[in-house]
């Protein structure tokens, strides 16, 4: 058996009846596909998907930072069964005319349900499609979520917190959510959480336990900054904890890691985080994982042997939630 690599971008826009669609080329045979083709010797997968990209539609793009899926699927050549296996990313349409390559008959923007019912007719896989449209739609409710919150300390009665929000960051379709308690000085100044110390460690740890950062959703119970690292109040953490909550049901992750004493309580109903770390609670198909805050091991660094330790009983939790982003098989018998 053969294998093969490729990778390819999903190209998306808005038409003029505020509808999203897709960009496709027209096979010869009358197929339907995403610019994609052949990785080539030298290049990784995000580099040969815009390459292939160019040379097939004459546009550039713009790829979205956390979306990538893999995939693999069989087809026959000749007498010889190949394996292939496709990487696929994201780009909203940047502008440019379409130039489709000479091995193709044209191009289409298809609405994603259109598109999904005409490679269903082939029996084609679409799982792509469908990631591309649940990613876009959590993505933008992220997004208007995070418009309202970050409007809080204009309606909250005395606020005592900074006014600048600092949203989450990772993927809206990620399958692990990590909740800190609140952004630092360095948070706060930056726009981003854990960037700090403390940042630097739960990457460290996020490894350890085969976590990837950039594969996570990275948030706080309070996404303002208390002023001197107090801890917030029970008010101010009343006024935020529908936010956080709304995050979680968006996004549907598979495990919620609870960072310290306030992530806890406040997911998981557990306090006195020293005596409950390495806690495992399963509701409503979600594990959620308590362990310290990484800037108590930071300050105190009698608690980096436990903090350790809790993120390698952490690591087969991590392989299960992020299995189901691996690859995944397409049984596309198209080339």
């Amino acid at each position: 058996m053969h294998i093969e690599y490729s990778s390819g971008f999903i190209i998306y826009r808005e038409n003029t009846s505020g509808k999203q669609e897709f960009l496709f080329l027209r096979k010869k045979n009358g197929d339907i596909d995403i610019p994609k083709g052949h990785i080539e010797k030298g290049e990784n997968a995000l580099r040969a998907a815009i390459r292939e990209t160019k040379e097939e539609t004459n546009l550039s793009v713009k790829p979205d930072k956390f979306f990538n899926i893999r995939r693999y699927y069989w087809f026959r050549f000749g007498k010889e069964t190949i394996k292939k296996y496709l990487t696929v990313f994201l780009s909203e349409y940047v502008g440019g005319e379409v130039k489709v390559s000479s091995e193709h008959e044209g191009y289409e923007w298809i609405e994603p349900a259109k598109a999904v019912a005409e490679y269903s007719k082939k029996h084609y896989n679409h799982d792509h499609i469908d990631a591309a449209v649940d990613y876009l739609e959590k993505r933008r409710l992220l997004q208007e979520l995070n418009g309202a919150y970050s409007r809080l300390p204009d309606t909250f009665g005395r606020w005592e917190l900074s006014r600048k929000f600092v949203p989450g960051e990772g993927p809206a379709n990620a399958e692990i959510m990590v909740i800190g308690q609140a952004p630092g000085a360095n948070e706060d100044d930056s726009g981003r959480p854990f960037v700090g110390r403390a940042g630097k460690l739960l990457d460290s740890l996020l490894k350890s336990a085969g976590i990837l950062r950039k594969k996570a959703y990275i948030t706080s119970v309070v996404q303002f900054f208390p002023y001197g690292n107090r801890m917030p109040t029970e008010e101010e953490i009343e006024a935020c904890k529908p936010f956080l909550f709304n995050q979680i049901s968006i996004i549907r992750p598979k495990l919620v890691i609870a960072l310290g004493s306030l992530a806890s309580a406040t997911v998981c109903g557990i306090g006195a985080i020293k005596s409950n770390h390495g806690t495992v609670i399963k509701k409503d198909g979600v594990n959620y994982f308590c362990t310290l805050h990484p800037a108590a091991a930071v300050r105190i660094k009698s608690n980096m042997p436990i903090i350790k330790e809790d993120f390698l009983k952490l690591k087969p939790l991590a392989k299960e939630a992020l299995s189901a982003k691996k690859e995944k098989v397409n049984k596309n018998p198209a080339s």
